[in-house]
């Protein structure tokens, strides 16, 4: 079985190590750390004191984190002012780091300059891939953080790059064992015999900003992974992050072909990587998403054991599975990396859409298969948040995307707080206009989301846009997510996975954005568009949390509200088509059961009904369609007859009752113009002189 474990930020997969549980074991771990079996067991039994771990009751498990939260008091944030007034006294200390870093990547850069030279470019992109790796692990561990987000890029960076600088996130340097354990002991207040019963005599995984050991807990026997932080990290990450911030600036002033705000970039990338440094708030971002979207019954998140974390220190449970990456053995245990990919999806968006928190760094190292089946999700060290006003934005820019509306997309982006509000979007309309329309030629279930990304970013570059940081950050997750998924089948497209959920979200949601967006998206030029309805249904019914009472219920209360007058106007008009088109298609459906020659007799030889064939055939194809919505509806599990109950209180409302007699007057009037149609229609019978 393999092992999982988290360190400094990433997760890793290690086969065959770590410690044997079942036994009592000694381990040497250096002079401070020798432990031994201290939890006597009574009759092959813990002792009560080891039945339970965690709290029996909420208000300990808070009080536990408070005294975490305590421990962690004196953790660092960024500060790019402290920087500034600490490293800038030290120009000696800035001006040696600074040759260190042009030195390892100017002698980088010079051979590939020389590859490209004698066009053996392609030739050694393997090897210039690997000494890259080797010059951002020499460099330390800020260059190591910009090297595990490089490998996530494939927008950026060749395979052969993507390949080498995703070993960033599995096999770095350790720092010694017994700096480890004094930094427990330092952070807990606890001798390490007191607090473990047995700890794994080396790392089980090292990265950039810890490492970890894999352990079981004395006063409860439980196995957890222990990540503790390295050494010095502050002081190393804070004068590397000093210095690409000074570039920043350089670039923004000097360097006119990116528009972005580099300096801004780079306190955001610094930020996030200083919130990794204080692992109480890891564990709190754990609790949270655990709380989130831990609800379902294949995702896993690891308990956070409160009373054994502080802002070094970060003591969880411990998982058993295999990084998602790993195909084959994942296929050993009976799984299949699509199920996992789009459950990892499908959970993506609910963090991206629902409740805007989501795990900004789902590299293939926090993504793993148990043996369950199950998606757990690892290190919440990088976390962000979805303002809730994109949330809704997103969604409906999706809407406005499928409808080819370009000119609402470039209004989406004030919304999205891309632009702002005193900049005019006409320009960028013929740009989105000129891409969505070569791209949107292709299904939905074609669309490449690379391609989507790399077109969108290529309009987003010639116009003055300022790119939030969530956004990158959820472009960059599902990008990450579709990489995975290409190991295992080429051809999947991540957009035609997230379809179902946009589409059960637009028939579900009450919200009055996407209430709005679905009507926009249902109605075109004042008619009623039923093969989108028809393609949400088949689409949202996708989705397991698809439930076909919310998709009624939600379009009647909006149908029969104060402010559906003209939404109204809309609805008379179509159901009137539609009981027109049932009512007469039932007719045709009876004159051909019939005999031929009892047809003759009843109408001369002229046909059921008074109308061209093109007319025909169009209504028996609104009829099909009606009759498969009803189908499709039915067909929900959560389908119950009871389910029509609600919508009939709501439909005794004074307003849908008037509703009803516009309903059934237009019906009348349409029906009595058939009928005079085809009475003209009829040759008069000769009588007999």
């Amino acid at each position: 079985m393999s092992l999982v474990a988290s360190a400094g930020g990433h997760s890793y997969l290690q086969a065959g190590k770590g410690f044997s549980i079942p036994k009592p074991k000694r381990y040497k771990l250096g002079p401070r750390a020798a432990l031994v079996e201290a939890n006597p067991r009574v009759n092959g039994s813990p002792s009560p004191m080891s039945m339970q771990l965690l709290p029996s009751g909420r208000a300990e498990d808070l009080q536990a984190e408070a005294r975490a939260l305590a421990r962690a008091v004196g953790a660092s944030v960024y500060s790019p002012e402290l920087l500034s007034n600490k490293y800038g006294s030290r120009p000696v200390k800035a001006v040696k780091r600074t040759l260190e870093i042009l030195v390892a990547l100017g002698f980088f850069a010079f051979k590939l300059f020389l590859d490209q030279k004698n066009g053996t470019l392609d030739q050694n992109k393997r090897k210039r891939a690997a000494e890259l790796r080797t010059i951002f692990t020499r460099l330390g561990p800020t260059f190591v953080k910009l090297g595990q987000g490089l490998s996530t890029r494939p927008d950026l960076c060749p395979p052969e790059y993507l390949e080498e600088l995703s070993q960033l996130q599995d096999a770095l340097p350790t720092f010694p064992d017994a700096d480890a354990f004094l930094c427990i002991e330092t952070e807990l207040g606890l001798p390490l015999d007191s607090i473990f019963s047995a700890v794994s005599p080396a790392p089980i995984a090292a990265a950039s900003l810890g490492q970890v050991y894999k352990a079981r807990l004395k006063n409860s026997g439980q196995t957890v992974a222990v990540k503790v932080q390295r050494p010095g990290i502050e002081e190393t990450i804070g004068l590397d992050f000093y210095l690409i911030r000074g570039l920043g600036f350089f670039i923004n002033k000097y360097v006119d072909i990116i528009t972005t705000d580099v300096v801004a970039l780079v306190d955001e990338f610094a930020r996030r990587v200083y919130q990794e440094l204080n692992y109480v708030q890891e564990g709190q971002n754990a609790r949270k998403f655990k709380m989130l979207y831990a609800d379902k019954e294949d995702i896993l998140v690891p308990d956070i054991f409160w009373d054994y974390t502080s802002g070094k220190v970060l003591t969880m449970e411990w998982v058993d599975g295999v990084k998602l990456n790993e195909q084959a053995a994942i296929e050993r245990q009976g799984l299949k990396v699509l199920d996992l990919v789009t459950t990892g999806i499908q959970c993506s968006l609910r963090q991206l859409l629902e409740y805007g928190y989501f795990h900004a760094d789902p590299h293939p190292g926090n993504l793993l298969a148990t043996p369950e089946g199950k998606l757990a999700f690892l290190d919440f060290g990088m976390m962000s948040e979805t303002p809730e006003e994109a949330r809704f934005a997103i969604i409906g820019h999706v809407v406005h995307m499928v409808n080819r509306d370009y000119e609402a997309m470039a209004r989406d982006y004030y919304a999205l707080d891309f632009l702002s509000t005193d900049v005019d979007v006409s320009p960028i309309v013929p740009a989105l206009r000129d891409f969505f329309d070569d791209a949107l030629s292709y299904t939905v279930s074609e669309l490449n989301f690379k391609t989507i990304v790399d077109g969108l970013g290529a309009v987003l570059y010639q116009y003055p846009f300022n790119v939030p940081p969530y956004y990158a950050l959820i472009l960059r997750s599902l990008t990450v997510l579709e990489g995975l998924a290409l190991y295992a089948d080429p051809n999947f497209k991540v957009l035609a996975a997230s379809y179902p959920y946009f589409a059960k979200r637009l028939l579900t949601d009450p919200n009055p954005y996407l209430r709005d967006a679905l009507i926009e998206l249902l109605f075109k030029d004042g008619r009623f568009r039923w093969n989108r309805l028809e393609n949400l249904l088949v689409q949202g019914s996708k989705d397991r949390d698809f439930s076909a009472k919310d998709a009624l219920q939600p379009v009647l209360k909006l149908l029969l509200g104060p402010d559906g007058e003209d939404l109204r106007t809309l609805v008379i008009k179509e159901a009137v088509r539609v009981t027109e088109a049932v009512i007469l298609g039932s007719v045709v459906d009876t004159y051909n059961s019939v005999p031929s020659f009892v047809r003759t007799l009843m109408f001369n030889g002229n046909g059921a009904l008074a109308m061209s064939s093109a007319e025909l055939q169009s209504m028996m194809e609104l009829r099909g369609q009606v009759f498969r919505i009803w189908g499709l509806l039915r067909s929900s599990e959560s389908f119950d007859p009871a389910l029509l109950q609600p919508i009939l209180q709501v439909l005794q409302q004074p307003e849908a009752r008037s509703l009803g007699g516009r309903v059934v007057g237009g019906i009348t009037q349409r029906l009595a113009a058939r009928l005079l149609q085809q009475v003209l229609r009829m040759p008069s019978v000769p009588t007999s002189s």
